[in-house]
């Protein structure tokens, strides 16, 4: 996960520019890395001495959540974009039941992002309101 926080731990914005490498580890201990960009800035809430369980916390909060929901919602749409490659790879492997059935988890994936989507503009209506 690519969460960078303060001396606090709150979440702060961040940007990845480039690319950087991910390293993955195979049940038989193979151990591959690969490269990939993201691309832009992650938005994220960098508030001091205040979270969500407090509450004399007026409003930051939904700042805060409406960041984190969006840091949670790109994060999940690039790893169902890695998972579709790794679906094509295996299928040029002739692993078309792994291929397909890991193309079933990613249409699971973007109908869970469908929702994450629309609660997060749920969320950022309502600040509006506020």
């Amino acid at each position: 996960m690519h969460l960078v926080k303060d001396e606090n731990g709150h979440v702060i914005s961040h940007a990845h520019d480039g690319e950087h490498t991910h390293e993955h580890v195979h049940a038989d201990g193979n151990v591959h890395t690969h490269e990939h960009t993201h691309e832009g800035e992650h938005d994220h809430v960098h508030a001091h001495g205040c979270d969500c369980r407090n509450e004399k916390c007026n409003g930051s909060c939904a700042d805060e959540t409406a960041a984190l929901l969006n840091y949670m919602l790109q994060h999940n749409q690039h790893h169902a974009e890695e998972l579709d490659q790794m679906a094509k790879n295996l299928r040029k492997l002739g692993m078309e039941d792994a291929a397909r059935t890991i193309e079933e988890g990613v249409a699971d994936f973007q109908k869970g992002n469908m929702r994450l989507s629309l609660a997060l503009t749920l969320v950022k209506e309502h600040q509006k309101e506020a």
